[in-house]
Order: C-alpha cells, then structure tokens, then sequence
C-alpha cells in the first residue's frame, strides 16, 4: 500500500502521486456501489501492482468537495475576472466568494487583462480591495505572478471564474508550463472557449498545489444543502460590522425596519454592487437554484 494524492483524472484512471512516484490507477468497484467518485485532489490509499499500476483502496475524509469543477480540498480559491473579453461579471463573482467561504476554503480576487483596460482593473479591484486579498495582474505581460504566489505560497489553491477570463494562461505562468492549451472569446458568443479538458493538479516548488480546472461559469459544492441552509449574510465580511446593530436579530437586510446594512448602504459604507448581489443570492437561495 502506498499513500498519495490524486493528481488527475483522465478517461477513468485516477494519476495518484505519492511523493516517490505516479501511479495510474483504476478505483476500486465499492466505490461505486457506495455513490463514491474519487476526485482531484483527494488524499488515498493505493493498492500498488506493478511500477506503474494501482487501485485505489480507500479516500480520507476531505476538507471540502465540489461538483464544478470536480476537485476536493481547496484551501483558496483564486477568483478570476477580466477587464474585458469578457465582459465582468459582478454578481457571478461575488457567487463565488460566497460559496468558497460556505466551503471553509479561503478566497482571494485576482484582476487579469490589466494591459487591455487599467481603469477598468482598477475599478474592479476597488470593489473588493479591504474585504479580499486582490491582485491586478496581466497574463499577457506576466505582470502579478510574484504577488500571486505570495499569496497562495503553500496552500493547495483553485481558479474559479468565467472561462475566457485567463486561468489557464495564469496556471501556466505560475507553474511555468507553456504547454497548457489557452484559447480566447468567442466573437459570436462573447464567452470564453473552453480549453481545459480535464482537471490537474501542479505542484510548485515551494509545496503550493495548482488545480488546473476547466472553464465552468460556475462552480457547486457537493452538498447544495449546505447552501441552501447557510446565512448568506455571514460570508459577506463587510456586513460583518453592522449586522448586530440590526433591530431584529433575524434580520435579512432587506425591507425590515431598523436594518443596520441598508443604512450603511446608503451611507456609502456598503457598495451597492455587492449589496445587490446579496439580494439576488437571497433569491437564489429561496428558489433553491444555486
């Protein structure tokens, strides 16, 4: 038996390094039977055939665990947007802190296509700078990668964000593979084109794991009920403050008299992006559509 993690999956094998070698490996049949998926990311034990054969015999028990993209034990989720192509979206990203920090992982902004539109990487990194570490970056220029890496140095950390935005083109900046397939917008769609075709994990030189993951719009825990449940309020750190000088202890910040939040909104303490991608998460929630 040998101990490791599972570093890719691809066309049914699990690719397990266990710090000596890489083993490809099937998963054994129980797992299946239980409703299990091994995933990206997991720590296993591996039932060793030959030099470069095993099975996977069992999973630890994980820190977290997604469904999009399919990968276990984030640490930091590196929240990517783009100045343009394509165009931000407020709300998707804030979707996405939230649900990083409902999944006890870390979360961190990171603004790339600076060289195209520096206002606009300013604007946008004024939304969250003070609530979430943020970077300005340039894929195209290499510009940021030495703040990146201090900021995700040791930890096992995952790009989320719309495709298109320049994850790829930073895991390869970061982990120095330029071999990793990049691709841009679609003129007709204006989305990005999906380059990535499975999940992989890198690991830097100062222990740092960089999950390569493919372009989803949005990512799911594995437990929606975890969601569903949550008090969204709570994973937005700059309602932290002024929550408990609310009226009514249940307050949701919406049209309940007394609200500390709406008064700060108005006040310019809260910005209303943010506020309003509250809102439609509260929404969300209820219909149960996250």
């Amino acid at each position: 038996m040998a101990e490791g993690q599972i570093v890719k999956a691809l066309a049914g094998f699990y690719y397990v390094d266990t710090g000596a070698a890489v083993y490809r490996c099937r998963a054994r049949g129980i797992f299946k039977k239980e409703g299990v998926t091994p995933l990206v990311g997991d720590f296993v034990s591996v039932a060793v055939q030959d030099e470069e054969e095993g099975v996977v015999d069992s999973i630890e028990p994980r820190k977290n665990a997604f469904v999009r993209p399919p990968v276990a034990n984030v640490d930091v989720f590196i929240v990517t947007v783009a100045t343009a192509e394509p165009e931000t979206s407020l709300e998707l990203t804030d979707r996405f802190l939230v649900t990083a920090e409902a999944a006890e992982a870390e979360a961190l902004v990171c603004v790339n296509k600076d060289d195209l539109e520096p206002a606009e990487a300013k604007r946008i990194a004024g939304v969250y700078e003070g609530l979430y570490p943020t970077v300005i970056m340039s894929a195209l220029k290499g510009e940021g990668i030495p703040e990146l890496k201090a900021l995700i140095s040791g930890k096992s950390a995952a790009f989320a964000g719309a495709s298109g935005v320049g994850k790829t083109s930073l895991v390869a900046l970061l982990t120095g593979d330029d071999g990793l397939e990049t691709g841009g917008v679609s003129e007709k769609t204006g989305r990005g084109r999906h380059t990535t075709r499975h999940v992989e994990i890198f690991r830097l030189e100062d222990g740092t794991r960089v999950y390569d993951t493919p372009g989803f719009t949005s990512f799911e825990a594995a437990e929606a009920s975890d969601l569903a449940d949550m008090n969204i309020d709570a994973h937005f750190p700059e309602f932290e403050e002024f929550s408990g000088d609310c009226r009514y202890a249940d307050c949701r910040h919406e049209n309940e008299p007394g609200c500390a939040i709406r008064s700060e909104l108005e006040a310019g303490n809260i910005k209303r992006s943010r506020y309003d991608s509250y809102i439609k998460l509260l929404e969300k929630q209820r219909k149960m559509q996250w």
